[in-house]
């Protein structure tokens, strides 16, 4: 990848997850990096293209950071308290991989994007889709219940810190609720 497409994309992902992506403008991308109009379209075709592959970028990233987190997971009691310590690290801006804490941007995404049928609405929901796969891949037994309960506690967990700050009693009541459903 060439340095200006990488800083173009690096750019892009950097505003759109801070302010949103209808918000942000290919004007803006271009002034913040610095890089010629011209260039980013012989690097990009379109914005939706560019969100795209900022989408991907951070896919591949959260994927990384979450794999690595899990890795040395021994049983369920283990990936429970490793996936939501590490969730609440990433809420309190400890995962510098990650970046500052500015909600799921696969979720901020997908809520300014209305056609389900689009590309990036159908990337949000690969990305989604790869967590599950990587969280159920760590899960001992096969209990769908708890599986379920796992992803939607950790998407719950994500949007309330987000909008309330409160990210330790968000992540105590998640572990404790899903303590009594491993049982």
């Amino acid at each position: 990848m060439s340095k200006k497409r990488d800083l173009l994309l690096s750019t892009a992902l950097e505003l759109f997850y801070r302010h949103g992506i209808n918000s942000i403008g290919i004007n803006e991308v271009v002034k913040v990096s610095g890089v010629a109009k011209k260039t980013l379209y012989s690097h990009f075709n379109s914005k939706e293209e560019l969100v795209l592959k900022a989408l991907e970028k951070r896919h591949l990233t959260f994927m990384q950071w979450l794999e690595t987190k899990l890795e040395s997971t021994a049983n369920n009691k283990e990936l429970i308290d490793t996936l939501f310590r590490s969730l609440e690290g990433w809420f309190d801006g400890e995962e510098p991989e990650l970046g500052g804490f500015n909600g799921c941007f696969f979720i901020n995404t997908s809520a300014e994007f209305h056609d389900n049928q689009s590309e990036i609405s159908a990337y949000c929901r690969y990305h989604k889709e790869q967590v599950r796969q990587l969280i159920q891949s760590k899960l001992g037994g096969n209990s769908e219940d708890l599986l379920n309960a796992i992803c939607l506690l950790k998407e719950g967990a994500i949007t309330t810190a987000y909008m309330t700050g409160a990210s330790s009693e968000v992540i105590e009541n998640s572990v404790k609720i899903l303590r009594r459903l491993e049982c």
